[in-house]
Parts: structure tokens; C-alpha cells; sequence
């Protein structure tokens, strides 16, 4: 059964998607709505969201903004979104943060729900049994290397000098269309397989090793082919390796948080990795720096992030930039790591406290106030305060409201103003979730 989140401005549009749901025959638990981005961020946090179906024009936050927050809360969600503009930019926007599909209003209900059903019926698609899934690549996959010149160029770039011999190699490679490095921006990701952490207990030999890294590899080109200017390739220690590039026009779209859509890769690689071949992995996700001559600085920054899972074995993808490298002039001991993270929650702490009421605060609000990663500041703040960051969040709205209702004559929407939410019919709907009774039932 699966829950679905239907997002528009227009709550006529949002009652008749619902209704075309609810009566589709489809395997849906929950069909919730939202008419703002910031009543569909609370859904999202608070409940087990399957599917967004979400527009692109919505006032204070469109569609690819609630797409960008959505895939920071949770990258693995799926996303259709429906639109009145065919306007390329937002649709290419939209399949790089990883739409299922791009529809124009008016909706065609048909259209629609084979959308809807391809969907869930791709995430419904039965896990393989690991002994059985690698016995499958053992039949079907061969051993031999993929693109072994160009894997062998793209790793001398990452190890030499730019200007020795793997650079002019590569000229010779771009030259016949079979490497295009230009950037001019590059960022690095690496994916650690741990072999050692079968869920089923499996004991992985030397050749099933590689089969495994093969099966990386393609998870990595299915998740990124089409919207992504890529390079993957098989790396040191059974590692894979990718090159993410942009051009000037790319990485200077306003509308885009780079680093955030890394991380989204770096969740989402996580994810799928684990959920079909049945292993953790460890993903590392560096800078973005400019100019090719810095390939090599990238590979050591996602070497360095993949190293921090020694210190933090519940957490699995890591940003290079989330790690004050510059404080420390020589290995950080243990009581310089819990020290540094200790005072990043504090100062998340505060800056809640002081802005918990603000209409529209987000994660990646909070998290950039505090210099660091959406990702690594939800992992730290749940593990130093065992609350979920915007769980905290809400305890603070709800208690604040509680107070309001028991010692003052506002109304509710007074209310709803004063503690962040956008309407007063969506404070309510929360409140009655937290509390188990409305504003009005506990008023009296």
C-alpha cells in the first residue's frame, strides 16, 4: 500500500486528482494534499510519502523548490509533476532532480494514472535474493573490465599531474569523442561497496567482488545517464569513481543548490545500492572546484569524506566541505571530532530556537546558517539529541501554540501567524496529529 502527496495551488485540482485516485482501483493507502510547499514539506517530514505529485507554480515555493527540499528530506521519493507551462527549463529541471514524468495541464486522467501505475509498479518490483542475484551476474555479465583505456586515462587523471603524460593522452582521447572533460566545474563522488555487510550473511569471493562493482557501476549510469554530464568508471579497492561536470551556464543557474544535488546523488546511489544488491556502501562527495587541473584534489577530498564513516558507522554518505579540515594541523584525535560536532548542533539549536516560529524555515536553512550539509546536520543533531531535527521543530511550534491557546484570547489563525504556519486549516491539522485534539477541544 502506498501513500501518495498531491501538491497545487488550486485546491479543485487537488480534490479531483484525489478523487481520480482514490477511485482508480490502484494500491494506494493514503491520498494527503497540500496547496503550498510548505504544508507539503510538513507531509513529507512527518509522514511515509511514496509518491509526489506536485505543480510547478505555486506563489512562495514552486514546484522544482519543493522537488530540491523533497529530495533533501528523502531522495528516494518519486515525483510526477504536473504543469500549465511546456516550458523546457522547468521540465529538464525537473528530470534532473529526477521526475518520473513532465504533464501538462489540462490533465489527461488516463495519461495520468498509466503514469502513476508505472510507478508504483516499478517501486513494487519484488528485491532479488543476494545469493540469487549474484549468481545472475555470475551468468549473464562477463569479467572483462568496461572501457578499460578510458577507465585507465580517467584514474591517471585523478593520480598524476596535470601536466604529465595522462593529459596529453586525454587530449588524444577528447579528440576522438571518447572523453570530453571541459567542465570548466568538477565535482567527485566514490562509492565504497562493504562486502563484509551482507544482509543475508554472504561471504563474497574475489570474482563476485568484481561482479558486485559491476552491478554499481550500472546502478550509477541508470540513476544518472540522462540528465547528468558524467563519467563513471571502476576505481582503486573495488571503488567507483564519478566525474560530475558543468558549464558555465549550468552552474550558474540560480533556480539549482550544486552541492545539494550532489548530496541527492550521493542519498540516492546510497539507497538503491542497498535496496537491490543487499550491501551497505559508503559514499564519498568532494568540492566543487574549477578547472580539470583540480581532478586530483577532488579524488583526495572523496577519499578523505569516505574516512569519516571509521568514526561514524550509522551513517553512510559524507561531504567533503562538512569537515573543518583547517582547524587541524595534524589527524583530528576523538575528543577534536566530538567537540567539533558538538558544537555544530549546538549552534543548530540556537538558531532553531530563535527562528522555530518563521514562516517557511527549512532544513537547508538551518543547515546553512550552520555552514554545513542538510544531510550530515539531520545525521548529527538525531544522534546527539536522539530527536529527529524537525520533529524538534514542530515540539516547538505545537508547545508554543499550546501556550497561546491555554493563556491568551487569540484566534486561531492569530495563532497559526505567530507560530510559522502558512494557514490556519493545516496548523490544525497538525495540532490534532500532535495532540490528539483540535485547537478548539483543547481551548475548551
Amino acid at each position: 500500500m502506498y501513500n501518495i502527496l498531491i501538491v497545487d495551488d488550486e485546491p479543485l485540482i487537488c480534490r479531483g486528482l484525489a478523487s481520480l485516485l482514490e477511485n482508480s482501483g490502484l494500491n494506494i493507502q493514503n491520498i494527503y494534499t497540500a496547496h503550498n510547499g510548505y504544508e507539503a514539506l510538513d507531509y513529507l517530514k512527518m509522514e511515509t510519502i511514496d509518491l509526489l505529485i506536485t505543480d510547478i507554480q505555486m506563489g512562495a515555493m514552486s514546484g522544482i523548490e519543493l522537488m530540491q527540499q523533497a529530495k533533501i528530506i528523502k531522495p528516494w521519493v518519486q515525483v510526477i509533476v504536473i504543469s500549465a507551462h511546456e516550458t523546457f527549463q522547468y521540465a529538464q529541471l525537473a528530470m534532473r532532480l529526477g521526475a518520473k514524468d513532465y504533464l501538462i495541464k489540462p490533465i489527461n486522467s488516463e495519461q495520468l494514472l498509466n503514469t502513476v501505475r508505472h510507478v508504483l509498479l516499478h517501486m513494487d518490483r519484488p528485491l532479488q535474493d543476494q545469493a540469487d542475484m549474484i549468481s545472475d551476474l555470475r551468468e549473464h555479465f562477463r569479467m572483462e573490465q568496461p572501457h578499460p583505456e578510458r577507465t585507465e586515462i580517467l584514474n591517471q587523471l585523478l593520480s598524476e599531474d596535470p601536466s604529465g603524460s595522462s593529459s596529453a593522452i586525454t587530449y588524444g582521447l577528447e579528440q576522438a569523442n571518447q572523453i570530453v572533460l571541459r567542465g570548466p566545474y568538477f565535482a567527485m563522488i566514490k562509492i565504497r561497496i562493504d562486502l563484509d555487510s551482507s544482509s543475508k550473511g554472504i561471504k563474497v569471493e574475489e570474482k563476485d567482488a568484481k561482479l558486485l562493482q559491476y552491478a554499481v557501476l550500472n546502478i550509477v549510469n541508470e540513476l544518472l545517464d540522462k540528465e547528468w554530464n558524467h563519467y563513471s568508471f571502476y576505481s582503486e579497492s573495488r571503488d567507483v569513481s564519478i566525474i560530475v561536470q558543468w558549464d558555465e551556464a549550468g552552474y550558474g543557474d540560480s533556480s539549482v543548490d550544486n552541492i545539494n544535488q550532489l548530496e541527492m546523488i550521493g542519498r540516492s546511489l546510497h539507497f538503491h545500492i542497498h535496496r537491490f544488491l543487499g550491501f551497505q556502501c559508503v559514499v564519498g562527495i568532494s568540492q566543487i572546484l574549477k578547472g580539470r587541473e583540480f581532478l586530483p584534489e577532488l579524488n583526495v577530498q572523496v577519499n578523505k569524506a569516505i574516512v569519516w564513516n571509521r568514526e561514524h558507522k550509522d551513517h553512510h554518505v559524507f561531504f567533503f566541505g562538512d569537515f573543518k579540515w583547517g582547524l587541524f594541523t595534524e589527524d583530528p584525535t576523538d575528543e577534536d571530532l566530538a567537540a567539533q560536532n558538538n558544537l555544530i548542533v549546538e549552534k543548530a539549536n540556537e538558531y532553531i530556537h530563535s527562528n522555530y516560529a518563521q514562516k517557511g524555515l527549512t532544513l537547508n536553512e538551518v543547515a546553512q546558517k550552520n555552514h554545513v550539509s542538510p544531510n550530515y546536520l539531520s545525521y548529527l543533531f538525531k544522534k546527539n539529541t536522539g530527536t529527529n531535527l524537525w520533529e524538534y521543530v514542530i515540539k516547538l511550534r505545537m508547545e508554543e501554540s499550546k501556550r497561546l491557546i491555554q493563556n491568551t484570547d487569540l484566534r486561531r489563525y492569530e495563532i497559526s501567524e505567530r507560530v510559522g504556519y502558512e494557514s490556519p486549516e493545516h496548523f490544525s491539522k497538525i495540532f490534532k496529529k500532535y495532540f490528539g485534539i483540535s485547537p478548539s477541544e483543547m481551548k475548551k
